[in-house]
């Protein structure tokens, strides 16, 4: 019989390990001894949070909500044929294949360390305390932006929807207002704060309504775009082609690439499955298949709404045509009356609004956890690391990234709405920095094991070194062309592009306060608190 025990390899006794750490290293055989499974959360420490809050469905839930799938085809679909014109099912189908591969890395890494802390958690324990310090800094941040940006997008599409249905333009000329513009934005972030603040049972329940939504009208315009498509009567309307799923037939390597960074920006959050493990029912697999799951909504999602508005519309540069530069940054305004009529075409205002809403609520999911991570294991203030006795939530560390947001969002819309923007192109940097991080400390963490079978080689490790490398190449291509001032809104500091300042600078601010956090927490950074460790297979008759 086999039996499998998890050693650490390195750092030793933790004081005031929680029940994690109490059960870590128990020697035993999965299901009928065939397959067994490794223990590796030496040191992991429970945090109080909600246990067994959240099922499969609903946990599939929170990730397909956090992309918010209605908000990304309708900013994404036009610069992507732009990009790379009826290629755009084949450039989304490449972005999904890196993310599902790292998909694999964080469901084997959750499968030995169920842990909200995720990324940071896990890249400690595999290449120490500060890769793995920087790594919950690029999810932090990346996730700052992010919320700041829904926020930001919820208030205009709410906006425009009340012009819609009162059918008043100067309702709508409301969010062309800085203050009123700011103030609704502030009004949607502490309400979305509020709600994440109640704990999972609250996220829970909006979620399944908003998006329910989200999926049914996105069914209804797939099916309506390619019905009148079909029927021959639309001018710019296409028949559909199996040639549109070949990415080899991408004009060039460069405008691939620039397709394949906007794919992967709109598969980026389906992770927020991962960072509410420790509130899963069957905190050990349940996250990891929610994530898979979640994965395969969005890329079925994805590839039918791009066939459809393809076939609709064309890829065109006039009229409906999706590469028109004039609704390229909002293509469901442009087609949801001449798709869906006067009637049902709100209903994709509505969903859009729902998206970014939704999306904004379960952001705070990730960074508020990340953060209660952080602090847990001393590499933040202790003052963070404190969970509501009612809601069992991470409360201040859910109000913190409230107030971050909204101060935020505020300075820069008041100072300078092109560094806003660029800030917002310089999030792709932060994404395939904390994902490649990830995927490579996977291979790194069960490096023991990869011999042991061809699925633990697979999926332990070729898989995830893959994603992994994709990742970091898509990262070194976005750098180099970041330096080039043309990137963004073409703004430059001496030279250099302003999106390469600002994304290298907010790297360079990780740095600089991992550096104070090295001073006031010195356990932390030697890694006495979170061990670096390794899982080891011992084989035994």
């Amino acid at each position: 019989m086999v039996h499998v025990e998890a050693r650490p390899q390195a750092g030793g006794a933790v004081p005031g390990v929680g029940r994690c750490g109490a059960e870590a290293g128990r020697v035993g055989a999965a299901g009928d001894g065939a397959a067994a499974r490794v223990r590796g959360a030496e040191g992991v420490r429970a945090k109080g949070l909600s246990g067994n809050s959240v099922g499969l469905l609903g946990n599939a839930v929170i990730g397909i909500s956090t992309v918010a799938p209605v908000y990304c085809l309708t900013s994404t679909l036009g610069p992507t044929v732009g990009e790379v014109g009826l290629q755009m099912p084949a450039v989304f189908l490449a972005g999904f294949l890196p993310m599902l591969l790292v998909a694999f890395a964080y469901r084997e890494l959750n499968k030995a360390v169920p842990d909200c802390g995720t990324s940071f958690t896990w890249t400690v324990k595999a290449f120490g305390p500060r890769i793995g310090w920087m790594c919950g800094w690029g999810l932090v941040i990346a996730t700052i932006i992010v919320l700041s940006n829904l926020a930001g997008v919820a208030t205009s599409f709410f906006y425009l929807l009340l012009g819609e249905l009162t059918g008043s333009g100067s309702i709508a000329a409301l969010d062309d207002s800085k203050p009123v513009h700011v103030l609704t934005c502030l009004a949607f972030i502490g309400v979305a704060t509020a709600i994440s603040y109640r704990g999972m049972t609250a996220t829970k329940g909006v979620q399944y309504a908003l998006v329910g939504l989200q999926l049914l009208v996105l069914a209804v315009f797939v099916a309506m775009a390619i019905g009148k498509a079909r029927s021959g009567d639309l001018p710019g309307s296409i028949d559909f082609s199996w040639t549109w799923v070949n990415p080899f037939a991408v004009q060039s390597f460069a405008a691939f690439t620039a397709g394949l960074s906007l794919s992967i920006f709109m598969f980026w959050g389906w992770d927020a499955c991962l960072t509410v493990n420790e509130e899963t029912a069957g905190s050990e697999k349940t996250p990891g298949r929610a994530a898979l799951l979640a994965m395969v909504v969005l890329v079925g999602s994805y590839l039918l709404t791009a066939v459809a508005a393809q076939m609709f519309s064309g890829v065109g540069e006039k009229g409906l045509g999706l590469g028109n530069p004039d609704t390229s940054d909002n293509v469901f305004a442009a087609l949801a009356d001449p798709v869906m009529g006067t009637a049902l075409g709100v209903l994709l205002f509505v969903a859009v609004l729902a998206s970014a809403a939704a999306s904004l609520q379960t952001t705070f999911i990730p960074v508020a956890r990340t953060v209660l991570a952080m602090s847990s294991y001393q590499a933040l203030p202790p003052a963070f690391a404190k969970v509501h006795p009612r809601f069992k939530s991470p409360g201040l560390a859910t109000i913190a990234a409230g107030v971050a947001t909204g101060v935020f969002y505020a300075v820069m819309t008041f100072l300078s709405e092109n560094v806003l923007i660029d800030t917002i192109y310089a999030l792709g940097l932060m994404i395939c920095f904390y994902y490649a991080i990830t995927a490579f400390a996977c291979a790194w963490y069960f490096r023991r094991e990869l011999r042991s079978s061809v699925r633990a080689a697979l999926f332990k490790g070729v898989f995830p070194v893959l994603g992994g490398l994709l990742l970091a190449a898509v990262f070194g291509k976005t750098l180099y062309d970041m330096w080039d001032p043309a990137y963004g809104t073409g703004s430059s500091v001496f030279g250099v592009g302003s999106v390469f300042v600002i994304g290298v600078g907010l790297l360079l601010v990780g740095v600089a306060i991992m550096m104070v956090m090295q001073r006031r927490s010195p356990a932390f950074f030697r890694g006495e608190v979170l061990t670096r460790s390794t899982p080891a297979l011992v084989v035994a008759d």
